[in-house]
């Protein structure tokens, strides 16, 4: 059995991380110049919920206290087959780091106009739940009409391209 799973590693099988929920405003917001991976401190309610995908992470953001990094404004909805003892949507939630990359991470935010916010959360392939968390820039509103005008185009070319292909199929 053991050698089986090692086996099933060797073979280059791509590990089963299943996206539960992705942050796509700081996509839109910041400019992301690098991105680190943190555990999560959660209840069984909350595991739960996850499970079931009710989580927002649109106005998430990380703030460091000490030695230690906490999760802010993460809504985890309420579980329905939960009782009385349901946690609470908005808990701050400690996340797990090394000592280095906190203190690293807090030096970082100290420099103007930098920030850390979570970009999603993910079930990796030992049922844990992690969260991917990017030391960010706000972008400037010219940059902001920039990548509208970029993915609008993009959106466009494909478009073309698109209608081109069902033509050329016509016509074989």
């Amino acid at each position: 059995m053991a050698t089986k799973k090692k086996e099933e590693k060797d073979s280059g099988e791509a590990s089963r991380a299943r996206a539960v929920a992705t942050n796509r405003k700081a996509l839109f917001r910041y400019e992301i110049l690098e991105k680190v991976e943190a555990g999560l401190v959660l209840l069984g309610t909350e595991v739960k919920a996850l499970r079931e995908g009710q989580v927002n992470l649109a106005d998430a953001f990380v703030r460091f206290e000490g030695e230690q990094a906490f999760l802010y404004q993460m809504h985890i909805g309420p579980y329905r087959g939960g009782n009385r003892e349901n946690h609470e949507p908005f808990r701050v939630r400690k996340l797990l780091l090394h000592k280095k990359e906190i203190l690293r991470l807090y030096g970082l935010t100290l420099q103007k106009g930098l920030t850390v916010v979570p970009l999603g959360i993910y079930c990796n392939d030992r049922k844990r739940y992690k969260v991917t968390l990017a030391l960010v820039k706000g972008k400037s509103q010219v940059d902001k009409r920039e990548t509208i005008k970029r993915r609008e185009a993009d959106r466009e070319i494909s478009r073309v391209f698109r209608s081109n292909q069902k033509f050329s199929k016509r016509d074989t």
